[in-house]
Parts: C-alpha cells; sequence; structure tokens
C-alpha cells in the first residue's frame, strides 16, 4: 500500500503566488480607475511570504467550513487584516519603513491597513478556501 504525502511548502508558494497576482490585478485595476491606461501594477517581494501564511489557517478553514458563507468570509477578513497589520509594524521595526504606506488613505489605522479593503479581504479568504479544497486532492504517492 502506497504511504501518501500531501506537500506543505507547494501549499505555501501557491499561496504566494496567488497573493502576487491578486495584487498585481488589483493594483493595475486601480491604476486604470486612477486614468493609468498602462495598467500600471505593483506589489513587493515582501508579500509572497506574508501571502505563503494562508497555511496556517488551513486547520481553521476545515473547522469552520459547514459556516455560512458571510460569517466565514468575516473571519477572513479580520484574520487578514490582523496579518496585514502585524507584518506590517513588524516590517517597520525590522526596516524602518512598510512597503505600503496607507497613512494618506481614508479609513487607515497607523497606515498599515486600509478598513475599506474590508470586501476585498472577505473575497480574498473565501477564494483561498477554495484553493485549499483543490490543494487537498494533491497527493504524492510512494
Amino acid at each position: 500500500m502506497p504511504q501518501v504525502y500531501t506537500i506543505p511548502m507547494l501549499h505555501f508558494i501557491i499561496y504566494g503566488l496567488l497573493g502576487w497576482c491578486l495584487e498585481i490585478i488589483w493594483t493595475g485595476v486601480g491604476s486604470l480607475l486612477d486614468g493609468d491606461v498602462c495598467l500600471t501594477a505593483r506589489t513587493y517581494l515582501w508579500m509572497f511570504p506574508i501571502y505563503g501564511l494562508v497555511i496556517v489557517f488551513e486547520p481553521l478553514h476545515d473547522i469552520i467550513r459547514y459556516w455560512p458563507a458571510w460569517r466565514r468570509g468575516t473571519v477572513w477578513m479580520l484574520l487578514y487584516f490582523a496579518v496585514e497589520y502585524l507584518t506590517g509594524w513588524l516590517l517597520s521595526v525590522v526596516l524602518g519603513t512598510v512597503p505600503w504606506d496607507y497613512s494618506l488613505a481614508a479609513l487607515n489605522i497607523h497606515g498599515l491597513i486600509r478598513l475599506d479593503y474590508a470586501p476585498a479581504w472577505f473575497a480574498a479568504g473565501l477564494l483561498f478556501e477554495k484553493v485549499h479544497d483543490r490543494l487537498d486532492h494533491v497527493r504524492i504517492y510512494q
């Protein structure tokens, strides 16, 4: 009987890459809305491991998967705000700066998070759930 393995590092990498892609789309669309027809988009190398941290929420997803979507999305939104705030704070302590600076935006908290991004984090959480479910079906047999 073959042993079955999941690949946590693969999950981390996929979450990191997906986060980068989502951020590029988000900032590109934002630049279009600001009148930039070139769709200039940006992200930061720091964001890859930050988005990769979604892996630590997989066990929670397994626990809350049968809750209504509005409740799960709210949980993800709050957790993602917490991660964004904490990683931003940590980067500011270590680097003396934060790659993203929301201090000029309305509804910001210490320039580290923007409360008007709540719907985006809500949706991202539900999207990452779908990715987690797909990744749970990826197996290596040995």
